[in-house]
């Protein structure tokens, strides 16, 4: 199934997700393990609060696990991290019911390869954090994560660790000092051992680094034009960091509301910032959710928005000297729209899922050719 207006290649929906016990509205981005690709939907499955699926490259997919609500976790927004075979991520909701989020503040988990889950651990919504939006990062055998919420005194979310077993430890909390960034949404990035992500605020953003002992400093603060609102997280080139940034940039996005539509960025480990391209609207795009994926030195995109007139989103592809061009926008019907999660590359093409759309509108899982 094709649809859409290609910009360079051709898109092909493997699979339409209906709801239901199938799940609904991916994204987070896929996994590869031994050639299968893994993932989750936000909802849908046999208790509407979520599923961990599996889809082979030819579109054959199955649902390995529905979530329950309630301590088992609910809303997984983010994607698998895979360790020796065994699968971990995170929810947004459910888990422990005195938390101050009446439906839960979130878990940690873990599923194998043929769908046996089990919860790690359960936030507390306290000095333990609350709300994980991101994915796992693994280092050595251990994972590290972000909370958007949660960290005592201030909430402002917190950077935690995670054995494999379950033992949890908050090596960092924001909102310490007042301006160290509050609101970290996206996935750590692993350079020599410190980890780089991302706040949402205070203000346009920030770029933070801490090390796995706990110490943390800001090493850039976003100020509109050269990015407004990170919700992604960063991909490590040689010791460079390149990411996304919602809105901002040089040029003005027109009906949204934000100031720009969105850049691409670069950023050295000691803070060197520089825009690689500001996202015009149209179709060029707009409003970048995802992080970067990188196809031998060349990264590859998806802006949420923009496209053709139909404003469901493209994918795109840029040098790390700032060429960049569409390679696909969605047309938003049976092809998919919105694509909110980052691309997944194995042998030559590139996998991804769209949050709506598809035949049932229910979000799909597509491919690209390179």
């Amino acid at each position: 199934m094709t649809g859409g207006v290609p910009a360079q290649t051709q898109e092909t929906v493997l699979h339409s997700f209906a709801g239901g016990s199938d799940g609904a509205g991916p994204s987070g981005q896929l996994i590869d393990v031994n050639g299968v690709l893994y993932g989750t939907t936000a909802s849908g499955g046999a208790n509407n609060m979520g599923t961990v699926f599996k889809i082979t490259a030819s579109g054959a997919e199955s649902v390995l696990y529905s979530f329950a609500g309630g301590s088992d976790g609910a809303l997984p927004l983010a994607a698998l991290t895979d360790i020796n075979g065994v699968l971990y991520g995170t929810t947004y909701e459910g888990g422990n019911a005195s938390c101050y989020e009446p439906v839960g503040c979130g878990i940690i988990f873990k599923i194998t390869t043929s769908g046996s889950e089990s919860v790690l651990y359960r936030f507390a919504g306290g000095s333990d954090g609350a709300l994980p939006q991101a994915a796992l990062t693994e280092d050595n055998g251990v994972l590290y994560g972000t909370t958007s919420e949660g960290g005592y005194p201030n909430d402002d979310g917190t950077v935690y660790t995670v054995t494999t077993s379950g033992t949890e430890k908050v090596i960092y909390t924001f909102g310490n000092n007042g301006d160290d960034g509050e609101i970290p949404l996206g996935t750590l990035a692993n350079v020599n051992g410190e980890l780089y992500g991302m706040t949402a605020g205070p203000g346009d953003g920030t770029v933070f680094k801490v090390a796995t002992s706990g110490a943390e400093s800001v090493i850039h603060r976003f100020h509109g034009s050269d990015g407004y609102d990170p919700y992604a997280g960063l991909t490590n080139i040689n010791g460079v960091l390149y990411g996304t940034t919602f809105a901002g940039g040089s040029i003005p996005c027109s009906g949204t509301g934000y100031p720009g539509c969105g850049n691409v960025f670069e950023i050295t480990t000691s803070g060197t910032e520089k825009v690689l391209h500001s996202f015009g609207g149209g179709n060029d795009g707009r409003g970048p959710d995802a992080g970067l994926t990188n196809v031998n030195g060349v990264l590859y995109g998806t802006t949420s928005f923009g496209g053709v007139d139909y404003n469901t989103g493209t994918v795109f592809k840029i040098t790390t000297s700032g060429v960049k061009s569409t390679v696909y926008r969605f047309a938003g019907g049976s092809d998919g729209s919105d694509p909110e999660a980052g691309l997944t590359y194995v042998n030559g093409t590139l996998y991804g899922t769209t949050a709506s759309g598809g035949t049932n509108n229910k979000g799909t899982v597509y491919s690209l050719s390179l």
